[in-house]
């Protein structure tokens, strides 16, 4: 962990500064940008680890340049962890949306932030020392866990690493019941402070990416009062 790049944008000298000595404890490299467009320039010629994404910036929102990165080959799998001013359920949901990983309400408590930011590293870890090279094929769904490419009905469907990880735990588990809280353990790890509303928030954009008609899903179904399920059988159609 020590030496990885995190990328802070954040318009505040003063806590870009508290989160550079936090992360400077933990050796963590940081990279500081106070708006969207310069944080846009670094992107373009570094892949940090990590960005930390503040969702009130002059200029480009945070919630906008979550976007663009999502939207970007390049960029669409590096964790953001957004802070936000507003503690409002609606705001941190529309950031999860736009692609967030994980959110942080001002003001927020530098151990938790160094938590937060460490159990995201670890995850990351995981993924990358045991590759799976496993190729998940039927019906319309077709997902290789080494190059986390997915099609649907042969057409490329663009998912955010959290996504994809959600959809292949579903697909690994087909026409089980998941609960939230196994859900939330398995993807986003047991460790990491996260509202059980995130994964309803996910499941909405997948079912957007990979469902005919994402008002009426077929594949991820919802279970109520408990969780979701995959419908395997449903592929075939």
């Amino acid at each position: 962990m020590p030496g990885r790049k995190i990328l802070v944008v954040e318009d505040e000298p003063d806590i870009r500064k508290l989160v550079h000595y936090n992360l400077a404890q933990e050796r963590l490299q940081t990279i500081e940008a106070e708006d969207g467009e310069k944080a846009l320039r670094i992107l373009e010629r570094e892949k940090p680890d990590l960005i930390i994404l503040d969702l009130m910036l002059p200029g480009l929102s945070g919630l906008e340049i979550c976007k663009r990165l999502r939207e970007r080959p390049e960029t669409t799998r590096i964790p953001i962890l957004m802070l936000t001013a507003k503690a409002s359920e609606a705001d941190r949901v529309v950031g999860l949306e736009m692609g967030a990983d994980d959110y942080l309400t001002k003001p927020f408590s530098p151990r938790e932030l160094v938590a937060r930011v460490k159990a995201i590293l670890r995850r990351s870890d995981m993924q990358s020392a045991s590759p799976i090279v496993e190729v998940y094929e039927k019906g319309g769904l077709k997902m290789n866990f080494a190059t986390y490419e997915v099609t649907i009905r042969g057409k490329p469907a663009r998912l955010t690493l959290k996504e994809f990880e959600l959809l292949r735990f579903l697909v690994q588990n087909p026409n089980r019941v998941l609960t939230r809280d196994q859900l939330l353990d398995r993807v986003w790890g047991g460790d990491v402070f996260v509202d059980p509303r995130t994964v309803d928030v996910h499941i909405r954009r997948l079912r957007k990416a990979i469902e005919k008609n994402d008002r009426k899903p077929e594949w991820v179904l919802a279970v109520r009062g408990v969780g979701y399920k995959f419908d395997e059988k449903a592929l075939e159609k």
